[in-house]
């Protein structure tokens, strides 16, 4: 990403820039978390960093492809294939189980019934959660419905998993074994993660720690990789 800028209502005398100029770069197989206060731009920086928005201005090039100029057939299958996402709130559908949920992914891109069965059993028995799979999501705990969501990131192969507030919902105990999983993705599975949070614990087992303040990235360092009780 360079010079990358987001603003909204353009044209307009309220028009509102959220994002002031953010240069950054993520290497294969880091784990990169980004730290900043409530409306510092976290979220819509991982939006644009996810596909899931354009920056107003700036450069953002994914892996060769130029993001800014990619037709809309491509971005989703960008978002699709490429990336998996952890959200705060988890995003489960509800009345489907947590099998079906894993399976989700791909069925947009095109795997067969079986095979995606195959994989989304795999992958729950991988985060724990092999016992639980015909669990529709009322039916499981904040933790578990976060490895539900893990699994279901990882499930089509991305290269890169982004994850919005992953354990803000959860209790310090069960925020350990989430983010341990995610330490065994880059580690065991060598997926690039980009971490958003505002707990500083948190940040500090990453890689590197990039804090955001008012749409700009004000400073960089590295991790001190402390794994404590959160």
């Amino acid at each position: 990403m360079h010079d990358i800028h987001k603003s909204y209502y353009i044209g307009q005398p309220n028009k509102l820039e959220i994002l002031h100029g953010i240069d950054l770069q993520v290497w294969e197989g880091e784990f990169v978390t980004i730290v900043g206060e409530c409306g510092s731009g976290k979220s819509t920086l991982m939006n644009i960093i996810g596909v899931l928005d354009k920056p107003t201005t700036g450069a953002y090039t994914l892996d060769g492809i130029d993001i800014h100029t990619a037709d809309d057939k491509k971005l989703a299958a960008i978002r699709n294939l490429k990336i998996g996402f952890v959200f705060q709130t988890y995003n489960l559908i509800g009345r489907q189980s947590a099998i079906k949920n894993v399976e989700l992914p791909m069925l947009y891109s095109g795997v067969p019934s079986a095979e995606r069965t195959r994989r989304a059993a795999e992958w729950l028995e991988r985060v724990g959660m092999g016992k639980r799979m015909r669990h529709q999501p009322n039916e499981l705990s904040g933790g578990q419905k976060q490895r539900v969501a893990i699994a279901r990131a990882m499930v089509n192969d991305p290269a890169i998993i982004l994850a919005d507030e992953p354990t803000g919902a959860l209790d310090s105990q069960t925020s350990r074994v989430v983010m341990d999983l995610f330490h065994e993705m880059n580690e065991q599975y060598h997926k690039t993660i980009v971490l958003i949070t505002h707990n500083q614990n948190i940040a500090e087992e990453c890689g590197r720690v990039l804090t955001l303040m008012d749409g700009r990235i004000i400073f960089e360092r590295k991790g001190d990789g402390r794994r404590d009780v959160l």
